[in-house]
């Protein structure tokens, strides 16, 4: 099961001929809850059969299903499932997602994947990192305001001050030394480059210093998604100090997260959160009324259709509660309506988010009571 990140998404929108199948579905981390969820998955995966034979002879769609089918059967893959699931396949392809938000029940058989859900979640501003530190490890979180998951660090990092500064540890290195003893005896005497505490406050900056590239090396700069620190409150002036992150919240929760609940952490980490979100929703939103008063924004669909196929389109806004089946049916923009049930027709809305991301834009997921519009969509144009 993959987590889904920009790289990942790129590679599902540069997916655009054959048959493309993609099943959402909202999924359960724990049991008895989860037990549900492969019955669900075979209901979903009934309607894309019916899709499917509307197009395909009976022995193409076996072959377009076997992933799926097989997936069914997987009990150790449901045992580990989150808050919600993307499968996507081709002939040549197939694709699990874990979500750690909840997805609606969705099957979308047509000529590309259907990446809105997955774009709600990457460009949804809820989205953050926590970052969990004490003297010894630490661990980073991803989470929005129902949710934390712990994400994996890759596999060659190392995860305490032990394997971080190994050898370089101060407290390891002291020297030996021969001192004159009473009555002209020698003895060997161990003594270091300073106090113990001053040992141990070497140490944890340059610990502290490690953990900050590798966050910043590996979530922060690849996400740009804000982090917050969650460590002991005489620790957060240090790690402030050596790190030059630009996406470390200058807030943070003054706790070990490994001390309390996740359901716990998550409070404390909305806390912290929540005014950043209304903060940036809130600028986008001005921005789009600025924008809207001197015609260099839009919320008609078929002109923000027109001005993202000539790649005019700087930042687009898509309420996320929202579906308007159709498609963009040439290079100039043009819209055409339809049916879902029409394996041909996508949601549209996700056609011109592609399209957007594609065309170099940046795609933002609003919630529906922050969208300031009322037909989902508002595109910022660049001139």
């Amino acid at each position: 099961m993959n987590l889904l990140t920009k790289d990942m998404m790129l590679e599902l929108l540069s997916v655009n001929e054959g048959t493309c199948i993609s099943l959402y579905m909202p999924t359960h981390r724990a049991h008895p809850n989860n037990l549900r969820d492969p019955i669900l998955f075979k209901n979903l995966l009934r309607n894309l059969k019916e899709s499917l034979l509307k197009k395909h002879s009976e022995s193409e769609v076996e072959i377009l299903l076997d992933p799926f089918v097989a997936l069914e059967s997987n009990k150790e893959f449901w045992r580990h499932t989150l808050d919600g699931l993307a499968v996507l396949g081709t002939v040549d392809t197939f694709r699990t997602i874990s979500l750690p938000v909840p997805v609606k029940e969705l099957t979308v058989v047509a000529n590309s994947f259907h990446t809105k859900p997955l774009r709600r979640y990457l460009q949804s501003v809820e989205r953050y990192n926590v970052l969990g530190l004490s003297l010894h490890d630490f661990q980073i979180y991803e989470g929005n305001r129902h949710s934390l998951t712990e994400l994996e660090l890759p596999s060659d990092t190392p995860k305490n001050i032990n394997e971080a500064l190994g050898y370089d540890l101060t407290d390891k290195h002291t020297t030996v030394a021969s001192y004159g003893g009473i009555g002209n005896q020698t003895s060997n005497m161990h003594h270091g480059q300073g106090g113990k505490s001053d040992e141990a406050d070497i140490d944890t900056e340059k610990f502290f210093r490690f953990v900050a590239k590798t966050i910043n090396d590996n979530y922060s700069g690849p996400s740009g998604l804000p982090l917050i620190l969650a460590a002991l409150p005489e620790h957060h002036n240090l790690f402030h100090k050596v790190s030059n992150n630009l996406s470390l919240l200058p807030s943070g929760i003054d706790v070990n997260p490994k001390s309390v609940e996740t359901d716990e952490l998550v409070k404390h980490a909305w806390k912290v959160m929540e005014p950043y979100y209304n903060e940036n929703i809130a600028k986008i939103c001005n921005e789009y009324d600025q924008a809207k008063s001197k015609d260099t924004a839009s919320d008609n669909i078929s002109e923000v259709a027109v001005a993202a196929a000539a790649g005019k389109v700087d930042t687009l806004l898509i309420e996320s509660e929202i579906q308007i089946p159709g498609k963009i049916i040439n290079e100039t923009g043009s819209i055409e309506k339809g049916d879902l049930a029409n394996p041909e027709v996508d949601d549209l809305l996700d056609d011109l988010g592609e399209l957007v991301t594609k065309m170099g834009g940046k795609v933002m997921i609003i919630p529906h009571e922050k969208m300031p519009t009322k037909t989902g969509v508002a595109g910022l144009f660049r001139y």
